[in-house]
């Protein structure tokens, strides 16, 4: 096993372990110092001398230092609590990291076979921790050239602004980010903002280092913010930052990409359809994407696209009513269904689309069927994916014809297609809502319809809009009908077409198949065409 020393450095603990050939041989040492003492190496350790051993990972020392104030320590500037109540913040990052720098180390390299220069010498901290080894590559890259920030707390209040106002050196460092992607999404305060800072702060070093393969982001599925996500972090983040023992990257496929945007899924897939899973850099939760591709050539201007929300429940079936309806010379014209779905088995995932499709809220009490509410609020960031992530990479990837792009959603899918409508407007030019969730919020939407409104009566807008809901949906059947009734004057006016239909004898679950044909032709053929489908 490792042979461990235990050093005292005025007034500090230092906790160090030496790599299994370290008592054979006379060679120097990469040197790695981790923040919160011993945590990381003891809560991996069998894993870690298993890479050693088997040279998955380059040998280096590791020295963990003590502290016994994290909250000064580990934070560039003093704050108040992010909790009342909680002990507030010191703001001693910058002096603990000159300690570091110009005390410990050198210590570290003269009583041990240390490679000191900066390019072998690492630092790595989780939470506030990877804050401050943030803080030590804008500051100390004189010192550090391999920093892992493993969930660092980059909400912190100011970090952002840091850095955008202090660009970081470049000098061939290499930065590893981790983040579990449901980081903070119980959270009521600044933490809550723990996933998207530290997505848009990778999003800005991505786009300033001159080489992004010295840049690494891991982003952990279902991971939340605690000490066994993070260590199970630590490894991966030393194998990227150090590679293999025989000098290779390890997992040299994947050193220094982002986290894998597109793979391809393998299970059995529908004729003349494509499906991938992509991972959002804006939210960081990963999406499965279903592409019906027409049988079709596209126009000159490319296909016009419809996308939808909830791809797992019914990609199938409009996959199916797009082949079958647009054979004929006179069928239905040809266009591409993109539909946004989640990497799961069943129909719907309530715990991701309630998050997806919905502005925040406060439910009280239990769901209808007795379970808790799932997280919700998250329209705007998964809005983000769609446009600034999904439309693109389609436009990329296909003939397609962005000027001519529908979104459908069904429930609280419908819910987020009318706040698509009303908020970014321009972003689709026909919209359908199915039994939409009109009571969400205390119909929140119908607050929102003077935004609408104002842009139907100035003209700056012009799009197509169509509700269908079932009869027998009588709990929401007074709510859709109220919100058409309120966007009848701009018919032909700002809205190029509205279009209400109550679907005879259907529930909000049957309503969905009778709907789907008057919706293709809503979306892809001229009104009042005649089509032989």
């Amino acid at each position: 096993m490792f042979e461990v020393e235990e050093l005292d450095w005025q007034g500090r603990r230092l906790t160090v372990f030496l790599p299994p050939s370290y008592a054979l041989s006379q060679k120097r040492y990469p040197a790695v110092y981790l923040h919160d003492g011993a945590t990381l190496m003891m809560n991996t350790l069998n894993y870690m001398y298993r890479l050693f051993r088997e040279g998955l990972l380059a040998e280096l020392i590791v020295v963990g230092i003590s502290t016994s104030s994290r909250n000064d320590d580990y934070t560039p500037w003093p704050e108040s609590a992010a909790t009342e109540g909680r002990q507030a913040f010191g703001g001693r990052g910058s002096a603990y990291l000159d300690e570091i720098a110009d005390g410990i180390k050198p210590y570290i390299d003269s009583v041990l076979r240390t490679a000191p220069e900066p390019d072998n010498t690492g630092l790595i901290g989780y939470s506030l921790g990877g804050l401050v080894t943030l803080l030590a590559a804008y500051r100390r890259p004189d010192a550090f050239g391999r920093f892992g920030m493993l969930s660092p707390s980059i909400w912190y209040e100011g970090m952002l602004s840091y850095t955008e106002a202090n660009p970081l050196p470049d000098r061939g460092q290499r930065l590893y980010f981790s983040v579990g992607n449901r980081e903070g999404v119980y959270k009521q305060n600044i933490q809550r903002h723990a996933v998207p800072s530290t997505l848009q702060l990778y999003r800005k070093l991505r786009g300033q280092l001159a080489d992004e393969q010295r840049l690494r982001l891991s982003i952990a599925d279902g991971a939340a913010h605690d000490l066994a996500s993070m260590s199970a972090q630590f490894p991966e983040a030393l194998q990227w930052l150090y590679g293999a023992a025989d000098g290779q990257e390890a997992g040299a496929q994947r050193a220094g990409m982002e986290p894998e945007l597109m793979s391809p899924v393998s299970a059995c897939m529908l004729p003349g359809t494509e499906v991938w899973d992509m991972t959002s850099l804006y939210n960081g939760l990963t999406y499965r994407i279903f592409v019906h591709i027409p049988l079709k050539p596209p126009p000159p201007e490319g296909y016009p696209v419809l996308y939808t929300v909830d791809g797992n429940a019914y990609f199938a079936s409009l996959n199916d009513a797009m082949r079958l309806q647009t054979r004929h010379p006179r069928g239905l014209p040809s266009g591409m269904v993109i539909s946004i779905g989640y990497p799961a088995d069943g129909p719907f995932v309530a715990e991701r689309r309630f998050r997806d499709l919905t502005v925040p809220d406060v439910q009280q009490g239990l769901r209808p069927d007795g379970s808790p509410w799932p997280v919700n609020g998250g329209a705007d960031a998964f809005l983000d994916f769609m446009e600034l992530e999904l439309m693109p990479l389609i436009g990329r990837r296909y003939s397609v014809d962005h000027s001519r792009a529908a979104l459908f959603g069904h429930s609280l899918g419908g819910f987020f297609a009318l706040y698509t409508l009303i908020r970014r407007s321009r972003l689709f030019s026909s919209y359908i809502a199915g039994s939409p969730s009109l009571w969400w919020k205390g119909r929140v939407l119908f607050d929102m319809l003077p935004e609408l409104e104002d842009k139907l009566r100035s003209g700056e807008l012009a799009c197509s809009l169509m509700i269908g809901i079932g009869s027998e949906e009588t709990g929401m059947l007074e709510n859709a009908r109220a919100f058409h009734e309120r966007l009848v004057p701009y018919n032909g006016s700002g809205l190029s077409r509205l279009s209400y239909k109550e679907f005879q004898g259907e529930g909000h679950m049957s309503v969905l198949q009778p709907l789907f044909s008057p919706m293709l032709r809503f979306v892809f053929a001229a009104e009042g065409a005649e089509l032989c489908i």
